[in-house]
Parts: structure tokens; sequence; C-alpha cells
């Protein structure tokens, strides 16, 4: 499904320029789920952004399902991210004035969909993660986990192919983490998605398909 060729990216500081990526080479089969684990500075967001579209990488080649995403431009590149790619972050990036049933509609709202059935999908994503009774509440008014939920649930609502999880349990209890892993399991089983996971946590990395270890911008497989 992903395919990554020599994929580079420096950022320029007021010290110099920061070499992040220095050459991934990187392939993600159909239905696969990968975790990707390393230190804090090893690159891990910097390539989940890359993977989606949401960054561009200074040299290299990412082609999605055969098709070389970054060849898109504008609108086109924007419909990518937002039909293909599912984002789940670290600290959930919910909008605090909407409530929950308006969260998950709104990448289906931003593509033009008709409100009455972005609304249905959202609530129908919401009960099956176990919020159906926190449909109306506004993120401030949710535990962390009920948070995270939400979020899963958002990136879920276009029926993208692939979900890219970043740190989904990093700010989360042992009891939540767990409520987390168990639900992106099932997710997997039921959506037949293709998941890429960056995490510190080894016990959840041991539950995907495979792992691989990043080092200084560089990948080291396992």
């Amino acid at each position: 499904m992903i395919e990554v060729q020599g994929v580079k990216k420096r950022f320029s500081t007021p010290h110099g320029v920061v070499d992040v990526l220095k050459g991934i080479d990187l392939n993600i089969l159909k239905g696969e789920r990968v975790a990707i684990l390393g230190s804090s500075g090893a690159g891990k967001t910097t390539l989940m952004h890359i993977l989606g579209a949401l960054d561009r990488p200074n040299e290299g080649l990412v082609r999605f399902e055969g098709e070389d995403i970054f060849a898109l431009r504008g609108a086109a590149l924007d419909e990518f991210r937002n039909r293909r790619v599912g984002f789940v972050f670290q600290f959930h990036q919910l909008l605090p004035e909407f409530n929950a049933l308006e969260n998950v509609m709104m990448p289906a709202l931003v593509a033009r969909c008709p409100r009455r059935q972005a609304s249905a999908r959202a609530q129908e994503l919401l009960e099956d993660v176990g919020l159906g009774h926190r449909l109306l509440h506004k993120p401030g008014e949710l535990s962390g986990g009920e948070q995270q939920r939400v979020a899963i649930a958002r990136a879920l609502v276009q029926m993208p192919r692939l979900l890219l999880a970043d740190e989904p349990t990093g700010n989360l209890d042992s009891g939540t983490t767990e409520e987390i892993y168990a639900l992106l399991e099932r997710l997997h089983r039921e959506h037949g998605l293709t998941m890429v996971v960056v995490t510190h946590s080894l016990s959840l990395a041991q539950r995907m398909d495979r792992m691989i270890h990043m080092e200084d911008g560089l990948l080291r497989l396992s």
C-alpha cells in the first residue's frame, strides 16, 4: 500500500540546518499494523506527517497504492488527506467549542458531505467506540480517554484506508491505555485498516504486526 524511497527531511534553524530524516526506505502492506518506536527527536513524527502528506520531504518518493502523493497539488492533495488517511494525535486536537458529534462530523463537512449524512455517520462511530451517551458533550466535559475515542471516531468518519496514530496513548493512565489498545485492535479487524502507530510504548508496539525502530533519522527493522 505504501512505498517510501530515499525520503529525507531537513529543517532550517537559527543554528543551522538539521537533518531529521536521512534516507528512509519503507514498504507497508495493505492491512498491516506497523509500530514505529524511538526516542524523542528520532524523526518519528516527521515521518508520520510525510506519510499522511501533512509535510513534504526535501528528497525522496512516497507512493500510496502506486500513486506519487507529492505529485498531487492543491485540492487534489487536500482530498487525499481527507478521504484516504485518518489521523489520531497524542493531544486529541479536538475543537473545544464543538461537541463530540460535531467534532467527529468535521472532516465529512469539510468534504461537503450533506450534514444529515455526516451526522448519522458520526453518531454511528461514536456509538461504536462506546460514546453514544456523550454525543453532545464538549471536549472539556470528557475524560482524556473519552477525548481520544472521539479523536479515533473522527479519524474514521471518512472511511480512510490508512490510519496514522501519533502516540495515541501517551497521556493516558494504564487502564485507559488498555482500553484504547483493545479499541484499535477491534477497529483494525472490523474496518480492515492499514495502521501506522508512532509510540514509546513497547507493550502497544508488540501488539502490532511489525515493529520498526527509529534512531537518528534512520530506520532499524526488527
